[in-house]
């Protein structure tokens, strides 16, 4: 048994899937050369056709520089020492390609280890590059053959990050399991939009399971099973059927409207990447798309996806969303979300660094080009138009004053786009929050982003085991800055919504409802258990909770507190709730 940090409740049991054994998976012990030559070259010239015509459309869509990264990539590639390195490897040891390289990547990194110059460190980044490019087309296809795609699997890793859910794609994954990463980091709002039990921080994890192993995930307690005896595994599986029980019920509220007990209606939103999520969300009940991250269509493509793969990707998610009404986030990306195309940046600390809507100044045409699909995509629905990481004033003003020229633009070119497309920024910034009036006086609409907030007020970075614990917005200080946003936009008539993981948190439905919030957004696999919750509850019990909260002075008080008024209020939802 190994005990971590809960990320998202429930049991799974299945067997577990490495994810360093799937990008390095081995073919053979021993192979012909010749013939795995053959394999190798070939892979080179497929890695080297994608990289002409990524090259091609950076350097049109971004800019030539943006596309120099490439060339160097697309140079390696005709490197003799690095090319010539794999061919001996092959040729002399008997090793098949996969493994080839990974004794090549092994050989550069201690080589480069020794060297204190940064302009070749930062030459590992593309090698490393060059040889995961070539290890996908050599592997990631026949390592995923080794289980049935259709098979429940344990997904083990060091770290989970926004470009690995393509392995969501490909595999049936029903629960996670990693060794870094905090309760509202990225393994955990994947976990929760997924809707499987996930816990992190389980160090050793890694050393002590292969791909196979039986792994027993209990979300809720935060404890990892490696390899259990018959008898704790019939316990969990009886844990498993009750817990699957619980949620299918539940799913049956997706009739019913978000009403509290004294019949105070709520809006219940959905969190998507993509139209699965959004047909997931009509599925679940709710309303609309509270927040739809369009980062995700960047990371998962090759270069850069152009104007028109945009708006037919918009115009998807819109069309399957509920009600066909969209809350589109313009692109955040930075921090742990990079794509090539933006150069390799060694910041001290990129989430409070050149990231989301500040790299603007330096890839306007990215975000312009992003603009007009949007816009284009308008017609297709009822969509609302958001910025991210929003810290100043003049930058609304900017944004806004943008947005009205592309929109002007392209009515003149003789689209014919909807009269009025609300205009809203994220609140997820301290100084955003403390300036909200002036902002107000900008904006159609605000949406908080709990998760930066929290961990931008605390400073502690929310995917660092080591500060993690303090990323939880069940904070009073963090509950006080909640109080004074949220109270902001009421006073003024201005719509808000909350979208960070709290938002489909049952326990925080209370003191958030008491606060005046009406508009929650969530993963689509909440929405059940938060309109369980909101039926049992009144708003005299919410500015109640609200009250006390606001009057605590630690964690442990609020969460105590708040998780006996849900044990008290909805027993049932309270079996749902992470710690």
């Amino acid at each position: 048994m190994k005990r971590g940090l809960s990320l998202s409740a429930g049991i799974a049991i299945a067997p577990a899937f490495r994810m360093d054994e799937v990008a390095f998976p081995g073919l053979a012990d021993s192979v012909n050369p010749a013939t795995e030559l053959v394999r190798f070259d070939a892979a080179c010239e497929a890695v080297a056709a994608d990289l002409d015509r990524t090259i091609q459309h950076v350097a049109k869509e971004i800019s030539e520089p943006a596309a120099d990264i490439f060339r160097g990539h697309r140079a390696l590639l005709r490197d003799p020492a690095l090319v010539g390195k794999v061919r001996s490897i092959i040729e002399k040891e008997h090793l098949d390609s996969v493994r080839a390289l990974r004794k090549t990547l092994d050989d550069y990194s201690k080589l480069f280890e020794q060297i204190s110059d940064e302009y070749f460190r930062e030459r590992m980044a593309d090698i490393r590059d060059v040889i995961g490019r070539l290890v996908n087309q050599l592997s990631i296809a026949s390592g995923l053959q080794k289980f049935d795609t259709h098979t429940p699997v344990i997904l083990i890793a060091q770290e989970l990050l926004p470009s690995h859910a393509v392995m969501f794609d490909r595999l049936k994954v029903i629960g996670i399991v990693t060794e870094t990463g905090g309760s509202i980091g990225h393994a955990a709002i994947l976990a929760r939009s997924l809707g499987i039990p996930a816990v992190s921080s389980v160090v050793g994890v890694l050393k002590e399971t292969r791909s196979g192993d039986l792994i027993i995930v209990d979300g809720r307690e935060g404890v990892v099973l490696v390899n259990p005896g018959p008898e704790v595994e019939s316990a969990y599986r009886k844990q498993e059927r009750e817990y699957v029980d619980l949620r299918n019920q539940l799913i049956e509220n997706r009739d019913h409207a978000p009403i509290t007990a004294d019949g105070v209606s709520l809006e219940f939103l959905a969190n998507v990447n993509n139209m699965f999520d959004a047909a997931s969300a009509v599925g679940v009940g709710a309303t609309a798309v509270g927040l739809f991250r369009t980062e995700f269509i960047f990371l998962t493509h090759s270069g850069v996806p152009t104007e028109e793969e945009q708006e037919r990707a918009y115009r998807n998610v819109i069309e399957a969303s509920p009600n066909a009404n969209v809350t589109i986030r313009v692109l955040d990306l930075g921090g742990d979300k990079q794509v090539p195309y933006l150069g390799s940046r060694r910041e001290a600390n990129p989430f409070m660094g050149f990231r989301s809507i500040r790299l603007m100044t330096d890839y306007p045409e990215l975000f312009r080009t992003q603009l007009r699909a949007i816009l284009r995509a308008s017609r297709y629905g009822h969509i609302s138009v958001m910025f991210p990481m929003i810290s100043r004033v003049e930058e609304v003003i900017e944004l806004k004053l943008l947005f009205e020229e592309l929109r002007k633009s392209l009515i003149e070119q003789g689209l014919q786009l909807p009269d009025r497309i609300p205009f809203g920024v994220m609140a997820e910034v301290p100084s955003a929050a403390l300036c909200i009036n002036e902002i107000l006086d900008l904006v159609d609409f605000v949406s908080i982003g709990s998760n930066d907030l929290t961990q931008y007020l605390m400073a502690a970075d929310r995917d660092n085991p080591k500060v993690a614990h303090l990323v939880d917005p069940c904070y009073p200080a963090v509950l006080r800055l909640l109080r004074g946003l949220i109270g902001a936009c009421v006073e003024r008539q201005k719509p808000v919504t909350l979208c960070g993981e709290m938002a489909g948190s049952p326990r925080c439905l209370l003191p958030l409802l008491g606060m005046g919030l009406r508009r929650f957004s969530m993963a689509p696999a909440f929405v059940g258990s938060m309109k369980e919750m909101a039926k049992t509850i009144t708003l005299a019990d919410a500015r109640q909770a609200a009250e006390k909260v606001l009057s605590m002075r630690t964690l442990a008080e609020v969460r105590d507190y708040l998780n006996r008024r849900v044990r008290e209020l909805c027993p049932r939802v309270a079996e749902l709730e992470v710690g």
